[in-house]
């Protein structure tokens, strides 16, 4: 016999009927699996509606006193509807900066603005927006912002505006060179360029320093634009404005547009909407669309970065930097800005002179062509450490990459110093010719020649630092001294003092990692080139030392000559062993840790658990032999 299933109406039509034609309601409700009441509230739905009436019926409140009026919605909708783009934050902030078009009465009892989630489910059931899966929430991201204007700019360039030939109707884009306060999101500078060439961009942001001061930092990427750092040389002329500018120049990782990330979220807005209104017919038209765009988003536009809850335009947190009282702004000469500008900001040149008269008996020397006088200039150490200077070429090593150089020479002698202290003098190659090829790209007549700048303290203790060889070794005058195997390559600093061990630490936490017997005579490290007063003593490293064992054939370890049985069960085993200041922490093959206290204060002479040990092979003539 086959078993029919029946619906839902069905099953309480039959309990109806069967109420209905005398059956007690408690019998019809257990033989249903329901409750009494609910067969009651059958029959009166049958009685009333009939078989219809039997039907689920939904259980949404018929009012719902929390929900926005239709006016609210209405207002929501309409302003969307004019503004694709906005989004439910953005049209609660212009909902508080204007009056509401609803008014109390009209089904609120205050005249409120909705909340950004009510905004959004007002769009979502208009069909206004499109249901998004869930990002990664903001409270995973770590953001910063300057406590004031004027502390740190980002700068960048971006793509996107169109300009068009009116004769031949061709397409090109142009670029723009944007820069956003960090703390405020005022747009400092929004320039249209042809091509973002190093010059365009250093003259779009010449024109921004001398508009609203100059900032403590910027930050950009790393384009070719505004740095060397992967030339083969050489100093960018974005730098050299920051480095004269006391701007401290900052730069993102290679291939982190977050770490520079106000000013690309600024490029969301700004690019959109300002590539509607092209395509633009030449440079200084898309300039005007530029800078109303640009005035309308610093002084209208609220920002909602600033504050979601309260309207807070760009313009209400920025101000511009003073005037400079003592040091005016410095831009190269080849570099020229809006007249009214260089009035407002003083702008000196590469030869520092003030825009005020200068009194002739206290004006910069002049130097005459062909004559052979020296001239100094300032040049960045390339990264692979090997400077020119007019063709000839200077090394000072990988370590001083991107430090600053002075540089004095004339047809005898060059010198190069760092911070007033002269570093490395070299023979002259340069001729007459090459010295005039210097100052007209802006070296500056020099003086004297700087002193030599050798300093013997008077503790005797100094400082030095080397790159430890392959070998292990480092030289210090004429001695070569064996460190360790395991620090090739490695940098270290080592603290020289009469009558006492030379000390080998790590130059960036000044820890200590080996100590060896000196060669030096008394007052021989005063000799040693590269030296260098000394800083704080090294200290002891506070953290276990790990070194690796194998254990014997009886499963003995020996650790700064204190011996450990681990057990037969781990005979030949290689096991990793953490040394502190009172005890050994030897982590065992099976993966459990054993601790064992430490009975003597020997020091750590291996760190591997195995040597190289000799090869052995058969002769031919079948006996053991031994190759190294």
């Amino acid at each position: 016999m086959a078993v029919v299933a029946l619906s839902v109406v069905e099953r309480r039509l039959d309990a109806v009927r069967a109420v209905l034609s005398g059956a007690p309601v408690t019998e019809v409700a257990r033989g249903v699996g329901v409750s009494r009441q609910s067969v009651h509230t059958w029959v009166a739905r049958y009685l009333s509606g009939g078989v219809a009436g039997l039907a689920d019926r939904s259980s949404r409140p018929a009012v719902s006193p929390s929900r926005a009026p239709d006016v609210v919605e209405a207002a929501v909708a309409e302003l969307r509807r004019e503004h694709p783009r906005w989004g439910a934050k953005r049209i609660r902030l212009e909902l508080l900066r204007a009056d509401p078009p609803w008014h109390p009465g009209e089904g609120l009892a205050v005249a409120a603005v909705p909340s950004t989630a009510t905004i959004n489910r007002i769009l979502l059931r208009h069909g206004l927006v499109k249901p998004r899966p869930r990002k990664r929430p903001r409270s995973s991201f770590v953001r910063f912002e300057r406590p004031g204007p004027m502390q740190l700019w980002g700068i960048d360039i971006v793509g996107g505006i169109e300009l068009v030939d009116p004769v031949t109707g061709v397409l090109r884009e142009a670029k723009i060179v944007t820069g956003v306060d960090d703390h405020s999101r005022y747009c400092v500078m929004a320039a249209v360029v042809e091509r973002a060439t190093g010059r365009a961009v250093c003259l779009a942001f010449a024109q921004a320093l001398a508009a609203h001061g100059v900032p403590e930092e910027v930050i950009t990427d790393n384009g070719k634009q505004f740095t060397a750092r992967f030339a083969k040389g050489g100093e960018a002329l974005f730098d050299k404005i920051c480095r004269n500018n006391a701007i401290t120049h900052r730069l993102t990782a290679p291939a982190s547009p977050n770490q520079n990330g106000k000013v690309e979220r600024f490029h969301g807005t700004f690019r959109p909407e300002i590539s509607e209104q092209g395509p633009f017919v030449s440079v200084d038209q898309a300039q005007e669309a530029v800078d109303v765009w640009v005035a309308h988003y610093n002084a209208e536009r609220p920002h909602q970065g600033l504050d979601e809850k309260v309207p807070v335009m760009p313009a209400d947190r920025f101000a511009p930097a003073a005037a400079p009282a003592v040091l005016p702004l410095w831009l190269p000469p080849s570099l020229e800005v809006a007249p009214h500008l260089v009035e407002e900001v003083g702008v000196v040149g590469d030869a520092g002179d003030a825009p005020a008269p200068v009194p002739a008996t206290s004006a910069a020397p002049v130097r005459v062509r062909g004559s052979g006088d020296a001239v100094e200039l300032d040049k960045v150490v390339p990264v692979s450490g090997n400077m020119t200077v007019g063709g000839q070429q200077v090394w000072l090593g990988p370590d001083r990459s991107g430090q600053v150089v002075r540089v004095w020479a004339d047809c005898d002698w060059v010198h190069l110093s760092i911070g007033a202290q002269r570093i490395k003098s070299v023979r002259s190659r340069l001729s007459v010719n090459d010295l005039d090829a210097l100052a007209a790209r802006g070296a500056r007549p020099a003086g004297d020649p700087p002193a030599a700048t050798r300093v013997r303290p008077r503790d005797g203790v100094v400082e030095a630092e080397r790159t430890i060889a392959r070998a292990g070794t480092i030289s210090l005058g004429s001695h070569v001294i064996h460190v360790a195997d395991s620090l090739a390559g490695r940098r270290v600093g080592i603290w020289i003092e009469d009558d006492a061990p030379l000390v080998f630490f790590d130059p960036t936490t000044r820890t200590i990692l080996r100590t060896r017997t000196s060669p030096l005579a008394a007052g021989e490290q005063h000799t040693i080139r590269w030296t260098q007063p000394a800083g704080e003593r090294p200290r002891p490293d506070t953290e276990p030392v790990t070194v690796q064992r194998r254990a014997s054939a009886t499963g003995v370890i020996v650790v700064a000559r204190q011996r450990v049985s681990l057990g037969r069960a781990h005979a030949g085993a290689t096991v990793t062993v953490r040394v502190a200041e009172g005890t050994l922490a030897i982590e065992l093959p099976d993966g459990e840790t054993r601790v064992e206290r430490r009975i003597n204060d020997n020091a750590v002479r291996s760190i591997k658990g195995q040597r190289p040990r000799i090869a052995h092979t058969l002769n031919p003539l079948g006996e053991a032999s031994s190759t190294s």
